[in-house]
């Protein structure tokens, strides 16, 4: 989650960065390579850990199957930059339980965005093995300070408390893949188009979407234009396979101004 949407902020014009915990010198080389590619564009601080959590995803049945094979740990916040604690935005992205949700009081930036389906996974802690799905359950202090939240529809159920409350306050997002999105503004639900593509790889999609509508809010953009960004810009990751599908603000721009009206 944290490359693509790094790379998306990054391709919108932003300076990225991002916090992690991995082992990084025993990734396989295929995603070494991949990661200096992120890291031409961002700042990467990883935090050592004995291994790197890695998941395997099987798609049964239309269903997503997933398996946790190793887990990093726990991500430190009191190794986060100083200077990163005010960032225009900070995007909260656990895929595994590595964030502490009590420990996101000492960050202060412009706007708290957060894809929380990291915080719904749960498995054996001392096997690992299957991931089962549970509800998404935040310190209210914590919700209180989401200014905006992005969930695809199959999690959607799962974290409905949360999100309705994100929304109802401020903004949160439900991604429905080519159906679209639906946007919650402050209470009132409206439905954001997918723009027409080519599907060749749904990798990191939601990722994308969700760096494009934080990014595009940061930047003073309205709801609806916001909405548009993140919507084109995640249209256009699903036609290639990697991080280099990624887009800039230029392609984004160009396939709004095409598919207009």
């Amino acid at each position: 989650t944290v490359v693509y949407a790094a790379l998306t902020a990054a391709r919108a014009g932003m300076r990225a960065a991002i916090l992690t915990r991995a082992s990084l010198d025993t990734l396989p080389d295929d995603q070494r390579e991949a990661l200096a590619v992120v890291a031409s564009e961002v700042e990467i601080v990883a935090q050592a850990s004995s291994t790197t959590t890695t998941f395997t995803n099987r798609d049964v049945a239309g269903r997503r199957i997933q398996e946790l094979h190793a887990w990093a740990g726990e991500i430190d916040l009191n190794g986060l930059p100083p200077h990163w604690r005010t960032a225009r935005v900070i995007h909260l992205a656990p895929v595994a339980q590595e964030i502490d949700p009590r420990s996101i009081g000492r960050l202060s930036p412009q706007l708290m965005g957060c894809t929380p389906q990291g915080w719904m996974r749960e498995w054996d802690r001392r096997r690992f093995g299957p991931i089962r799905s549970t509800p998404l359950r935040l310190p209210p202090d914590l919700i209180a300070r989401i200014d905006s939240a992005v969930i695809s529809s199959e999690e959607s159920v799962a974290a409905r408390d949360v999100i309705e409350e994100v929304g109802r306050r401020s903004l949160a997002a439900i991604t429905r893949s080519q159906q679209g999105a639906v946007l919650i503004d402050r209470g009132r639900r409206t439905e954001v188009r997918a723009y027409v593509s080519r599907t060749v790889d749904t990798v990191g999609a939601g990722d994308v979407f969700a760096a494009g509508l934080f990014a595009s809010r940061a930047d003073g953009e309205s709801v609806a234009a916001s909405a548009r960004y993140a919507a084109a810009a995640a249209a256009l990751k699903v036609q290639a396979v990697g991080l280099r599908s990624v887009p800039n603000r230029d392609a984004v721009e160009g396939l709004i101004e095409r598919q207009s009206g």
